[in-house]
């Protein structure tokens, strides 16, 4: 006599309305989190008369390419050729984000699986680090610069965004979190060294944590204007230059509506790209 058993699975069920009221919270949420930047988009391309209406209105009547057009012309007019305060930029956001990213992990990689002397009190100093505001340090930042002689050169901006310490707080959180030390141990017991073992097995794995920072890096170093370090014309960058297009008075109201897109287009390409990896990213760099 043959025996039959069944093995009867308890499945987690929610009722249609469950699931209508928990779309009905995600798309007010979506919506909510979507109007800035529908109204910028909005905002550059109505003529001018409707960014001056009274009441305003969210939504552009007749949409208009003038803005963008008398941006390239203002453009074409600078002192300094734009495609050189364009090269400055890529010069910062490319270095800057690619050192940040380097030296933000080999950093974090010994804090996080090794242990020596002081390591609490470094880590502890990092997260300390992380209170001050641009506004507090400011001062501090440039009274170094001045002393080494790195005003209004290059490193001036590019150096001290390699220091950064958000970057090794997330990619340390991260590496505590997702990489085992059992892996660490098999590849010291299969002869790797360390430079190998971080390049080879911990970099991989923790990809979306640095793919995370190098959004948050592109993101402020796009939008550096420069202004604090550096006075040459020629070393100056892209927002610098579009926002010096716009001081021309309301007249230039669409020209400033059409930059404000401009600035924000490269980081959101960016982030949409990398989107899901930013999700695993802030959803595990918070485990220790």
């Amino acid at each position: 006599m043959k025996l039959k058993f069944k093995i009867r699975r308890n499945r987690l069920n929610r009722s249609v309305g469950g699931d209508f009221f928990l779309f009905a919270i995600l798309a007010i949420v979506a919506v909510f989190t979507a109007i800035p930047l529908v109204f910028l988009i909005s905002q550059a391309f109505k003529p001018l008369n409707e960014l001056w209406l009274y009441p305003p209105q969210f939504f552009v009547r007749n949409p208009t390419l003038k803005n963008f057009v008398d941006l390239f012309v203002l453009m074409g007019e600078s002192w300094v050729p734009m495609s050189r305060y364009f090269f400055n930029t890529l010069l910062l956001v490319v270095v800057g984000t690619a050192g940040h990213i380097i030296l933000a992990s080999m950093a974090a990689y010994p804090l996080a699986k090794h242990n020596f002397l002081f390591k609490s009190f470094l880590f502890q100093t990092v997260v300390l680090s992380l209170m001050f505001t641009y506004q507090v340090t400011a001062i501090p930042n440039y009274l170094i610069m001045a002393k080494i002689g790195w005003v209004d050169t290059y490193a001036a901006l590019i150096i001290p965004t390699w220091g950064m310490s958000l970057g090794l707080f997330l990619m340390r959180q991260f590496i505590v979190a997702m990489v085992p030390d059992e892996l660490i141990e098999a590849a010291r017991v299969d002869g790797a060294n360390e430079l190998t073992i971080f390049w080879r097995i911990v970099m991989p794995i923790v990809k979306p944590a640095w793919l995370t920072l190098m959004i948050l890096s592109v993101q402020q170093l796009w939008r550096e204007t420069g202004s604090r370090f550096i006075y040459s014309e020629k070393l100056k960058t892209l927002p610098y230059a579009l926002t010096q297009i716009i001081w021309g008075g309301i007249a230039r109201a669409g020209v400033g509506a059409a930059v404000g897109l401009v600035l924000m287009l490269v980081p959101i390409v960016i982030f949409v790209i990398n989107q899901s990896q930013v999700v695993e990213t802030m959803s595990t760099s918070g485990l220790d």
